[in-house]
């Protein structure tokens, strides 16, 4: 599973941030790895420099092997809230998803 991990222009992702999310990812979506061939990670401040409850956003899109992409974003006062409210979200997607696929 390749992970990728973008930013908007607001924002410098360091590279020790990079490898923990990598980290965070591949051992919070292991039991997913065999049917996850991609994921791509964008982080955005929706309002710039000025301060908000909210406005750090994270885009999760999970590439799947011969199936169609999913996608959950999730907003945070910290991209780590963000991006944990986003890693919920894809868990359930992913759950639904594939679960569904076994079933038939």
């Amino acid at each position: 599973m390749t992970i990728q991990v973008n930013g908007d222009h607001n924002l410098v992702i360091h590279d020790e941030y990079r490898a923990n999310i990598q980290t965070r990812l591949s051992e919070t979506l292991n039991r997913f790895s065999e049917h996850i061939t991609r994921l791509e990670i964008h982080f955005s401040d929706e309002n710039g420099g000025k301060e908000g409850l909210g406005d750090k956003k994270c885009i999760l899109e999970a590439r799947l092997g011969g199936l169609q992409p999913i996608a959950v974003k999730d907003y945070g006062k910290t991209y780590d809230l963000a991006l944990n409210g986003a890693i919920a979200k894809l868990k359930s997607a992913l759950d639904t998803r594939l679960g569904r696929l076994k079933e038939h």
